[in-house]
C-alpha cells in the first residue's frame, strides 16, 4: 500500500514489479458529460483497490482484444490507468531520484482495444521506469463530431485525444507519488495508439507534458473534421435537429451496436494541424522521435493467404488515400501493379496495408530529423514462429512483447506471435527493450550488441532492421518510396 496525492492505493506484486491496476484518472464522461471534455479526478476517500483491472473503454466484440481473452468489463467509466513499478530498487540510478516514464497508448483501431492486455512488470524492472498504460474513450463515445450542435462540443471529434491529454496531465500532478520523473515522460503506442502518439505532438494542450515519443506502425493525424450529422441522422432516420439528442438517450451500448467507425481528426479546437505540419512547426521545440512498421504489417489481415476477398478493391483504394493523406490512389495503384505483375489479390492487400503504415513512418522520421530533434526509424522483420502463424511473417502487432519483453515472464498472458522458449526470441527482445528503455531514459536508442543507430536522414535514410539480428541498413524502401511519391 501506498499513500499518494489523492489518497491510499493498495496494489500487488507481479514478479519484481509493484502493480496499481484500475487508478482512476477522470471521472465519468457519462450522462449529460458524454460527449463532452472529460475531468480530473480529485481522489477517493478511503483505501482505492488497485489489484484488479478496471472497466475498459465500451467497444463490440470481435476486436482483436476479445480474442485475447482479456477478462474485464466495458463502461463509458472507463478513465483508468495501470502502473508498474520496480520492487527491486536498482544500484543505478540512484534509488532516491525518480525514474523515467512510459506512457502507453493500445491499438484497436480506434474501436477496440485497451490498457489492461499489456503486461509491463518486465520492462518497469528491467528498465529501472514506471510504465502506465492508459484506457480512453473509442468510436463514437470519443471520436464524434457535434460541434455543429452547440458551443459545449467543440472539439468533441477529439474526446480520445483530450483523454489523453488528460492522463498526461494527471502524470503531471501524481507520478511521482509512484516513483515517476514528471519531467521525463514518453508517450508511446502501436497502431491506433501510435497514430494518437502522432496526433498529440499537433496538439497544443498536450504540449510539455511529454518529452519523447515513440509510435509502432502509425497512420498520419489529416483529415479536416466535417460535421457528420446529415450521414448519420439519415442513417438514424431522424430530423438533423434531433440528432444529439437522439445519441444522449441512448445506452451506451446502443451507441456501440451502430457500429460507426473513425479515425483521428485535425478539428481546430484540439487537433489543430496535421502531424507532418506539427513536426515542421514546433522545429527545436518538438521531441525525439522513435518511429517504424513491420516487414508483413498485412497479414494479419489477410492471415496469409493469397485468395481474394470483396472488399479488397475498395478498402485498398481506402488504404492509400490513408497511406497518402487523402490524396488521389490512382497512380500508387497503377504503379503497383506495373511492379508487382504476379501478385495474389491477398499479396497486395498485404503489401499496401504495410505500405501504409511505411510511409507514415519514413515521413515522420525524416521530418524530426530535419527539425533538428531526431527520428530514428526501424523495420522488425523478425517472422512469427509459434505453430498457426507459419505465413504471418512479421505481422502488424507482433514487435509488441519485444518493446514489453514479456518473454522474460513465464507466467505472462501477453499475446505474442514467437515462441518465448526460443533463445534467438529472448535475445532479440532483450536487446530491442533495452533499446526502448535508452530512448526513454536518455532519448538516444542503444544497446550492448546493437550497431550504432543513426537518425533517419534524407542523406543516407539510414534503419535499423531488427531480424534474427540487427544491422543498419541505409534505404530499404527505395522501390516503394517511388511508387508513393511518384
Amino acid at each position: 500500500m501506498i499513500n499518494t496525492r489523492l489518497g491510499r492505493v493498495q496494489g500487488f506484486r507481479q514478479g519484481n514489479a509493484n502493480m496499481f491496476l484500475g487508478v482512476r484518472y477522470g471521472e465519468p464522461p457519462v450522462g449529460p458529460r458524454r460527449f463532452l471534455p472529460a475531468t480530473m479526478t480529485d481522489g477517493w476517500s478511503g483505501t482505492h483497490d488497485a489489484t484488479q483491472y478496471g472497466d475498459r473503454a465500451m467497444q463490440n466484440p470481435g476486436t482483436l482484444i476479445d480474442r485475447q481473452q482479456v477478462a474485464d468489463q466495458m463502461s463509458e467509466d472507463c478513465l483508468n490507468l495501470n502502473i508498474a513499478v520496480p520492487a527491486v530498487a536498482q544500484t543505478s540510478p540512484p534509488t532516491n531520484t525518480y525514474r523515467p516514464v512510459l506512457l502507453w497508448i493500445h491499438g484497436g483501431g480506434f474501436i477496440g482495444g485497451s490498457a489492461n492486455e499489456y503486461d509491463a512488470s518486465v520492462l518497469a524492472q528491467q528498465g529501472n521506469m514506471v510504465i502506465v498504460t492508459v484506457n480512453y474513450r473509442l468510436g463514437t463515445l470519443g471520436l464524434l463530431d457535434l460541434s455543429a450542435h452547440g458551443t459545449q462540443y467543440q472539439g468533441s471529434s477529439s474526446n480520445t485525444v483530450r483523454d489523453l491529454v488528460l492522463a498526461l496531465q494527471w502524470i503531471q500532478d501524481n507520478i511521482h507519488d509512484y516513483g515517476g520523473c514528471s519531467d521525463n515522460v514518453t508517450i508511446a503506442g502501436e497502431s491506433s495508439g501510435a497514430t494518437l502518439v502522432l496526433t498529440l505532438l499537433a496538439t497544443p494542450s498536450a504540449d510539455g507534458l511529454y518529452h519523447k515519443a515513440i509510435a509502432n506502425s502509425p497512420t498520419c493525424a489529416y483529415m479536416r473534421a466535417t460535421d457528420p450529422t446529415p450521414k448519420w441522422a439519415a442513417k438514424l432516420n431522424i430530423e438533423r435537429s434531433a440528432f444529439a439528442d437522439t445519441l444522449l438517450a441512448m445506452s451506451a451500448q446502443e451507441i456501440i451496436d451502430l457500429g460507426w467507425r473513425y479515425r483521428v481528426e485535425v478539428d481546430g479546437t484540439v487537433v489543430t494541424r496535421t502531424t507532418y505540419e506539427a513536426i515542421t512547426d514546433r522545429g527545436a521545440n518538438g521531441v525525439p522521435l522513435l518511429i517504424g512498421s513491420n516487414l508483413n504489417e498485412g497479414t494479419l489481415y489477410t492471415q496469409g493467404r493469397d485468395d481474394p476477398q470483396e472488399h479488397y478493391p475498395h478498402l485498398n483504394a481506402s488504404l492509400v488515400q490513408e497511406m497518402l493523406c487523402g490524396g488521389d490512389p490512382t497512380h500508387y495503384l497503377k504503379r503497383f501493379k506495373e511492379t508487382y505483375p504476379q501478385a495474389t489479390p491477398g499479396k497486395i492487400h498485404e503489401m499496401i496495408w504495410t505500405d501504409m503504415f511505411r510511409r507514415t513512418a519514413t515521413t515522420a522520421a525524416a521530418l524530426a530529423s530535419q527539425a533538428g530533434v531526431g527520428g530514428w526509424l526501424y523495420r522488425f522483420d523478425l517472422p512469427a514462429n509459434l505453430p498457426g502463424f507459419e505465413r504471418y511473417g512479421a505481422t502488424h502487432s507482433c514487435e509488441i512483447p519485444f518493446t514489453f519483453n514479456t518473454f522474460d515472464n513465464p507466467s505472462t498472458q501477453a499475446h505474442t506471435f514467437h515462441d518465448r522458449n526460443s533463445p534467438s526470441v529472448r535475445d532479440i527482445a532483450l536487446k530491442w527493450s533495452t533499446l526502448v528503455i535508452n530512448f526513454c531514459s536518455h532519448g538516444v536508442p542503444r544497446a550492448d550488441g546493437v550497431p550504432d543507430w543513426p537518425r533517419y536522414e534524407s542523406d543516407g535514410r539510414r534503419c535499423l532492421v531488427v531480424g534474427d539480428h540487427f544491422e543498419v541498413v541505409s534505404d530499404p524502401d527505395r522501390l516503394h518510396r517511388s511508387m508513393w511519391n511518384g
